[in-house]
């Protein structure tokens, strides 16, 4: 899975390198919601030192992945059906606003790397003769890839880092609860429906068919 941590002035620290292992750890489910971080346990188990392990969960905190509690230490966050509606809502605002100004804005890479995106994960789709999971590498990286370029023309970086975060959120409660896997030809013509009408005419209707799209998560998991 790739990680969202930032390097610094383009050189990947320690506290990123701890930042990336334990959000795919939390994303994983190897640590479990709920879970208490002990850090001499954090520091045997990842080799990094204490300081960048302190800055990576500091990080982790303000993305709402991890929570502090006083002189308690560090506790992964807790899902819910509540949390999961949140992020529910949350996606649904920026994205569709993001996917407005791409559709505004026409911009030549934006078009080439969307049609790009769903035809690898199209591709990608195709290699599995039955249900796909959430938890299979080539799957993940595609689809978080279409999800991205759908919205990378909106240029708004502010915008594309909250979908960022939002979609890790979200993708952390499809790890975890999702059981049976999905369709593939389902996946196909939901993704390749999305493309099409990002590319069309029709803002209104293209941001209806991504706010249903996004609420499926929702749908699917909230009784689980």
């Amino acid at each position: 899975m790739q990680s969202n941590a930032r390097a610094t002035e383009g050189t990947v620290t320690m506290a990123d390198k701890a930042e990336a292992i334990l959000l795919d750890d939390i994303l994983s489910g190897v640590l479990a919601p709920d879970q208490r971080l002990v850090l001499p346990g954090l520091v045997k188990r990842t080799g990094i030192g204490l300081t960048p392990l302190r800055e990576a969960l500091s990080r982790l905190v303000r993305r709402g992945f991890v929570l502090v509690e006083g002189n308690r230490g560090f506790r992964v966050a807790d899902t819910s059906r509540e949390d999961l509606a949140d992020i529910t809502t949350a996606r649904i605002a920026v994205e569709t606003s993001a996917l407005r100004l791409c559709m505004q804005r026409q911009d030549g890479d934006w078009i080439d790397g969307l049609v790009a995106a769903e035809h690898r994960l199209t591709r990608t789709i195709m290699q599995f003769d039955g249900p796909i999971s959430e938890n299979i590498e080539d799957y993940d990286n595609a689809h978080r890839r279409f999800h991205r370029a759908l919205l990378a023309g909106c240029g708004s970086n502010r915008l594309l880092d909250l979908h960022a975060n939002l979609y890790d959120q979200a993708y952390r409660y499809r790890r975890l609860l999702a059981a049976s896997g999905m369709d593939p030809q389902r996946a196909i013509d939901e993704h390749r429906e999305l493309a099409e009408l990002a590319l069309g005419e029709d803002p209104e209707r293209a941001c209806a068919a991504l706010a249903a799209h996004l609420a499926l998560t929702f749908d699917a998991l909230a009784d689980v």
